[in-house]
């Protein structure tokens, strides 16, 4: 299919993302990019998962930013450690971003008896921002702001909505809203000029009105909105009790390449970010502190 002849998002509406278990402890539903006619940017992946034991071990991100987002029905705690020495437990509601850039090496798991119920999301980096030092944001869930209005609760887990301001990202200017609605609730929100969309439907059912559109989105699906040159008004409604998370930034518009957890501009460079992590150049990570635990007792 040439580029002309590309399906654009009006074409799309709504996307259904595609099953993922891996071993025993981990299933989500997968959003990639290339499933919505490059209407996603600056978003590479998102995974809305369900994860109950270990799963991923130690692993290298490069070119992209990590953002992990709980939601408050998670049980217990989810322990993240970075080759930035940090160890931390996420409680549920919390958020975690990890900007790699130049490369980091990553590890998250429940704590035993967890449950961590969430969206894992890839952030890519704009070329001038790859070779950065990797920097980390934890946000704590009672830190962030909350709307309450017309049957719905709204947290701004990063980023501005309806005057309310939340913690900045280390990287790109984003806004991530974790919205819970009950029955006849409505939900209005000013999207920044120049930025694009991303809702997930996490459960239920979200009528979408941007303006130029109106859409439907159900419980394991995701719309993307394309970017406006204008501030534009999205208004989210629902007859049903339901919870969606809307993600919007700026796209990046430039062309990537991606493996896994690394993303960049070409096929070599990736290869080079990869012989890196294999010689250990990434850093390590900090000992675990449950070892430290385990050992004195």
């Amino acid at each position: 299919m040439s580029a002309q002849e590309s399906p654009t998002q009006d074409d799309l509406g709504a996307v259904p993302g595609k099953p993922t278990s891996v071993g025993k402890g981990f299933n989500a539903l997968s959003f990639k990019h290339a499933m919505f006619a490059g209407a996603m940017d600056p978003l590479v992946m998102i995974d809305h998962y369900v994860m109950t034991e270990p799963t991923f071990g130690a692993h290298g991100h490069a070119g992209i930013s990590a953002v992990t987002v709980l939601f408050e029905d998670s049980v217990g705690r989810f322990n993240n450690r970075d080759s930035l020495g940090n160890d931390i437990d996420l409680e549920p509601g919390d958020l975690y971003w990890l900007k790699a850039g130049r490369g980091a090496v990553h590890d998250e798991k429940p704590v035993p008896g967890s449950r961590a119920h969430g969206l894992q999301i890839f952030v890519n980096l704009p070329a001038r921002m790859r070779q950065d030092a990797p920097q980390s944001l934890h946000v704590r869930a009672e830190n962030m702001p909350v709307i309450e209005c017309a049957g719905v609760r709204v947290r701004v887990v990063l980023g501005e909505s309806n005057d309310l301001s939340a913690v900045r990202p280390p990287a790109l200017p984003m806004t991530i809203l974790d919205a819970s609605f009950q029955s006849g609730g409505q939900f209005d929100h000013e999207m920044a000029p120049g930025h694009a969309a991303v809702l997930v439907c996490i459960r239920g059912a979200i009528e979408v009105d941007y303006g130029e559109g109106h859409r439907k989105v159900t419980a394991g699906e995701a719309l993307a909105i394309e970017a406006c040159r204008n501030p534009r008004d999205l208004s989210l409604c629902t007859d049903i009790a339901s919870e969606a998370v809307l993600i919007t930034s700026e796209p990046i518009r430039e062309d990537f390449v991606q493996r896994g957890p690394f993303v960049m501009r070409t096929d070599a460079e990736l290869d080079q970010v990869e012989a890196d992590y294999r010689a250990g150049l990434l850093g390590t990570l900090p000992e675990d502190h449950r070892s430290n635990q385990a050992l004195h007792g």
